[in-house]
């Protein structure tokens, strides 16, 4: 690599707690002031492409991309947050002559050179695969691709064994619905190839567990056991179907993985008539997705009298419906799905959904293509014939973990991610948050942990995106919220809404507000949000200083 020094900028026009973006020949730098120290990295989230400096800077040395949460410490580049699958670049940077002076390689600076291989202390090589115990991961989703980087990062050099239900290696998950890609080469974090030359790890696609030996510490797969050391629960969802009479017709479809996507992408062609059942995210950004196929119909049937009405309110969900129907896609709110009927010409495919509306009246909505969005379920059947795990798997499939998400009462058992219950940060209420990015910080929690050797709490706040005509972007935990102040105008799809109990705000949600929902993401995991009252007086988020060293913020 050539090396060049440049000055970039007067030191003067850099206060304290201030991020700029600068250019570096052909490139750009992000720029990052924390007291009398200056930091330079590179300028482009990694996980996206986001501009940083359009972020959001912290005292405590984090840089928290303004649209999906990543974040990264602007000392070193290192990842401190899901969803940012690689590092950025940390450059030189020091004052000279009273200007700021860069020294980099200008081909790290460029957009397309936005991140830096990871430090891994440990690469498992010397380790021969399938031999050892070691960390056994069940499953192969966002949760077990952050933890093999984070037990590599911070030093693991024992065996990791994956073993995975899915035939590829880790995937943006999210791509399925909101861009319905069926390509897993072009969904893939890391190939499996990658992940055992790299890192080590003893990657097992399609492979099925069937249960778990807690007193031999073995997994099962079949007629053959896999031994741990440390076992890590990550196996996600299922994909819920209602129990309804033709729930299992060729052409009635759930969106999980990418097989599910391959399905609906091949039959939700021009002029057919599509059916979503169910109008949640998952449902409405696959609706997003296929909307300009010149479809003949989409008809979308919800429980709730608005969209996403349980998450976001009735005032937002409005908003959000006003605008699906402008795309031409028609709501039957507050209805009951009874059946799936068979298509007269051929008895295996469906041929309309009957639902009874919110007046009572049977309605018939014709269909060559459904799909069930109506939730998933826990993938943790294998568990209930598991002895030892009786008293930690709920009836809903849940299993209870403790703040560092170790399994309750079990040695070395982990459980991340969709399947986790766990206890949120602040109120210690337990909950399980099926967010993409809470199973990937799970990972990276527990892969510290492990390998430090020393319990690391799981304190990160919640975030999740969606894909809505606009960018919705969510944080906190809002569940059983009493009172939601939406500022703007849910209909023009440009506002901030504030959902609070008994006056303290838990959850944020906005579109075209950026980098609002992610600044309160941090003023939240720092005990600094203001109140409901506050933000109704005239309170500005944004105007809240966490950026400079004499703020001094208190981590929670």
């Amino acid at each position: 690599m050539s090396q060049k020094t440049i000055a970039v900028l007067d030191a003067s026009e850099l206060k304290d707690g201030e991020m700029k973006e600068v250019p570096f020949e052909d490139g750009k730098v992000l720029l990052s002031r924390l007291g009398d120290k200056i930091h330079a990295t590179s300028a482009f989230c990694t996980h996206y492409g986001a501009p940083l400096v359009k972020g959001v800077l912290t005292a405590d040395g984090r840089v928290v991309c303004p649209w999906h949460g990543a974040c990264f410490n602007v000392c070193t580049g290192d990842i401190e947050d899901a969803p940012a699958p690689t590092a950025l670049h940390s450059f030189k940077a020091e004052i000279v002559d009273g200007k700021i002076s860069v020294t980099a390689d200008p081909t790290s600076t460029t957009s397309a050179n936005k991140s830096r291989q990871p430090k891994l202390l440990a690469t498992g090589s010397s380790v021969t695969a399938g031999q050892g115990k070691g960390v056994v991961i069940v499953g192969g989703g966002s949760g077990a691709f952050h933890l093999i980087e984070s037990l590599r990062e911070h030093g693991y050099n024992g065996p990791i064994t994956v073993l995975s239900k899915e035939s590829y290696a880790p995937i943006d998950r999210t791509k399925l619905s909101k861009a319905l890609i069926t390509d897993p080469s072009k969904l893939e974090y890391r190939s499996a190839a990658d992940l055992r030359s790299k890192y080590g790890v003893d990657f097992r696609a399609g492979t099925e567990v069937s249960g778990v030996d807690l007193a031999a510490k073995e997994v099962i797969v079949g007629a053959t056991r896999v031994p741990y050391e440390t076992l890590v629960l990550a196996t996600g969802g299922v994909a819920r179907r209602l129990p309804i009479a033709g729930k299992d017709l060729a052409n009635v479809f759930t969106l999980r993985g990418v097989e599910d996507a391959k399905k609906i992408d091949a039959a939700a062609k021009e002029g057919k008539r599509l059916v979503v059942i169910g109008s949640s995210f998952i449902s409405m950004e696959l609706v997003v997705a296929v909307a300009s196929r010149k479809l003949a119909s989409i008809d979308v049937i919800g429980q709730e009298e608005f969209p996403f009405e349980l998450v976001l309110g009735k005032e937002v969900g409005a908003g959000l419906k006003k605008f699906h129907e402008s795309k031409g896609i028609k709501f039957h709110a507050q209805s009951k799905v009874e059946k799936i009927v068979t298509s007269e010409s051929d008895a295996s495919m469906a041929g309309a959904v009957t639902i009874t509306s919110s007046s009572g009246e049977t309605v018939t909505l014709p269909a060559d293509v459904v799909v069930m969005g109506v939730g998933a379920a826990p993938a943790t059947e294998f568990l209930k014939s598991s002895k030892g795990f009786e008293q930690v798997v709920d009836r809903t499939g849940a299993v209870s973990v403790d703040e560092f998400l170790r399994v309750k009462g079990l040695d070395n058992v982990f459980a991340i991610g969709d399947i986790a219950l766990y206890p949120q940060p602040g109120t210690g209420e337990a909950r399980r948050i099926e967010h993409w990015n809470v199973a990937g910080n799970h990972g990276r929690a527990v892969g510290k942990t492990i390998a430090e050797g020393k319990g690391q709490p799981f304190v990160k706040v919640p975030v999740f995106w969606s894909a809505q005509g606009q960018q919705l972007r969510y944080c906190g935990v809002g569940a059983g919220y009493d009172e939601v102040f939406v500022d703007g105008n849910p209909d023009e799809m440009k506002f901030v809404a504030y959902y609070a109990k008994a006056g303290t705000i838990v959850a944020v949600a906005s579109m075209q507000r950026d980098p609002l929902v992610m600044k309160a993401s941090e003023l939240i995991r720092l005990g600094l949000m203001p109140t409901l009252a506050e933000i109704r007086a005239g309170k500005d988020v944004l105007s809240v200083d966490i950026s400079t060293v004499s703020a001094k913020p208190k981590v929670v």
